[in-house]
């Protein structure tokens, strides 16, 4: 549940902490959507499929591209797709909490992340027409687009920061 979270993980002092959603286009099309609370930094993988293997694998591989330090906690939602949440923290050392049921707002970084992802990808993008590449462009230019919510600090420089 979400209350075992960290403190430090509410009050975004210590990075390293996740939020973690699907973006749904369509023909049932998806992308994870991952964005680290202190920091705002924004990162997008691409989905063959949205079982939990496929979804727990995919998240495995791109969270053990990040240094030990970012590697906290991730926060998701109730969906069925994280049933696999388990063998996740087993094989990234992350442990996952989840949000209380129809309370999107547990997670406002993602959910602000994902409306900002909408400028580029539409309801009716088909996610599999979308390379990776594209994917990690539309990631780059987020985190190089300064914030109000960060002193107007762009969520790359902020993370660069946290980690010299």
């Amino acid at each position: 549940s979400i209350r075992e979270r960290p403190a430090e993980a509410e009050d975004r002092a210590i990075p390293g902490h996740w939020e973690g959603d699907l973006l749904t286009g369509a023909n049932d099309t998806n992308i994870v959507t991952l964005v680290e609370r202190h920091s705002r930094f924004t990162m997008l993988v691409k989905l063959a499929r949205r079982d939990s293997a496929t979804v727990v694998a995919a998240l495995a591989e791109k969270i053990g591209t990040l240094p030990q330090e970012l590697r906290r906690s991730l926060t998701w939602d109730q969906g069925k797709e994280m049933a696999r949440h388990k063998s996740f923290t087993v094989a990234t050392d992350l442990q996952v909490y989840f949000c209380d049921p129809r309370s999107p707002w547990q997670r406002g970084s993602n959910e602000n992340t994902n409306g900002l992802l909408r400028q580029y990808f539409p309801r009716t993008t088909n996610f599999s027409q979308v390379p990776q590449a594209q994917l990690d462009s539309v990631a780059l230019r987020l985190n190089q687009r300064p914030r109000k919510t960060l002193d107007f600090e762009t969520p790359a420089d902020r993370l660069h920061k946290v980690l010299q």
